[in-house]
């Protein structure tokens, strides 16, 4: 079925893209196209409308991206089917112990089983009648300022107690700010073109629009921001200054001042990601520079155990309440015996002893990769448990992975880092496996090796 369809656009704020696209969600609500109806084709409308074809398509993309609607090659953009609700793609990748998994860095053991066994001995030697009620965040507060002191040596302005929202992980953390700060039926949040998948699962969430920002060898480009913030009016941009995931770069002290104007003069909330924060000599963090607009969210996940579940968000001065009240809405606060076996893991200096051996384990398996694979070009950081691998020519990075996964060997090819309809170059993130022994490790490395250096010579079509 086709559709004579000329939607008032005056009725919508914001750009015409968007305004199109709420009226196309409009339509549809109120029954006016059901499913199967042909949407006019671009430059017809874009001539009905007086808009340019770049906008009706970008409106008809948005469109696609949500379920709205759907593009059939050859015959048009249609009403889609009603989708069934809900994500449909898992986050979180389980590994597989028979082969060596470079998908998702995986701590190695160093003692975090028996320190978190002593500190359970010691949470259950303070129990009692308390823990039979709810948990209140009020009980959170000796948790808070032990994060508090834990993120000492990081340069984020003023930490106090009062600015921290505790949270179940680093992804509960971007979870919570994009609910605390997100507003109307479909905002606009900015990330680096290549960013770590959880950040767009999270923004569908809560029903936003990610868009990705091109970047280069520092992240982030001011230019590309500038623009973005003009074209989309976004309300958030989510930003890993120390160590991008995938590529790792890390920001410079010059870009993240630049970016920080760009953001204070479009009023645009930040979302730092720090949750791959890596020892040595810190610069000034997002949160320093912009205290009033930056959400710095890091966890224990990645520097003593992801079992634990323990992340927090650093608010803004003044809006710890606000992130602490949206914790609350979900989940009330952090379960008691959480609180209490992170808490003394924290205080009794447990945790920074484990985040130093897991620091100084995965230094070893990371030179052994820098070593086994620096002929190539591998992209790295001292104390990151991640490398990027551009592909030398005759491969493909999913051919690649295919070859890879042959081996034994598993990864994550740079498609799975890029935006629906964004660009993804010819690159592999390689992880650190830490919980296989070191030669099998080695051996895995040394297969990747064998692949690099012979790539095919004819690639299917």
């Amino acid at each position: 079925m086709n559709t004579i369809w000329t939607p008032d656009l005056s009725a919508f704020d914001g750009p015409k893209y968007q305004a199109l696209a709420r009226a196309l969600r409009d339509a549809v609500r109120r029954g006016e196209m059901e499913p199967g109806t042909r949407l006019p084709t671009v430059r017809d409308l874009a001539w009905r409308l007086g808009i340019t074809p770049g906008t009706v398509a970008r409106a008809y993309q948005l469109a696609t991206q949500e379920g709205l609607a759907e593009a059939v090659i050859g015959r048009g953009t249609f009403i889609a089917q009603p989708a069934r609700p809900g994500p449909k793609v898992p986050l979180h990748i389980e590994t597989d112990s028979r082969v060596i998994d470079m998908r998702t860095p995986q701590l190695p053991e160093v003692g975090q089983s028996a320190a978190m066994a002593q500190a359970m001995r010691a949470a259950a030697g303070r129990l009692d009648g308390a823990w039979l009620g709810y948990p209140a965040q009020r009980d959170e507060m000796p948790l808070r300022q032990a994060v508090c002191d834990w993120l000492s040596d990081i340069v984020l302005g003023p930490v106090l107690p009062e600015d921290l929202a505790l949270t179940n992980g680093g992804q509960h953390g971007i979870n919570v700010v994009m609910q605390c700060v997100l507003r109307d039926e479909r905002p606009v949040v900015l990330t680096e073109d290549l960013a770590y998948p959880g950040l767009r699962h999270a923004a569908r969430l809560v029903r936003a629009e990610p868009i990705g920002v091109e970047t280069d060898e520092e992240g982030m480009r001011p230019d590309a921001f500038e623009a973005a913030c003009r074209r989309h009016m976004p309300q958030l941009v989510c930003l890993t200054t120390e160590a991008q995931n995938p590529t790792t770069v890390r920001m410079g002290v010059q870009r993240r001042s630049d970016l920080a104007a760009i953001a204070r003069a479009h009023d645009v909330f930040v979302l730092e990601d720090d949750c791959y924060s890596v020892s040595g000599d810190h610069l000034p963090a997002f949160r320093a520079l912009a205290p009033e607009r930056t959400f710095y969210v890091g966890s224990l996940s990645k520097s003593v155990s992801p079992a634990l579940r323990l992340g927090w968000v650093l608010c803004p001065t003044g809006m710890g309440e606000a992130g602490r009240l949206t914790v609350q809405h979900g989940q009330f606060a952090l379960s008691r015996p959480l609180t209490a076996i992170c808490e003394e893991l924290l205080v009794s200096g447990a945790a920074r002893r484990l985040r130093e051996a897991v620091r100084a384990e995965l230094a070893v398996r990371i030179e052994a990769m820098v070593n086994t694979l620096g002929a190539f070009d591998l992209a790295w950081q001292a104390g990151l448990p991640f490398a990027w691998l551009h592909l030398p020519i005759g491969w493909r990075a999913s051919t690649f992975a295919r070859a890879a996964e042959a081996e034994g060997v598993l990864l994550r090819t740079a498609d799975e880092y890029a935006l629906v309809h964004g660009r993804a170059p010819n690159a592999v993130r390689l992880a650190i496996c830490g919980t296989v022994a070191r030669g099998r490790f080695q051996n895995g490395l040394g297969a990747l090796t064998r692949l690099l250096a012979a790539p095919p010579t004819d690639l299917p079509v």
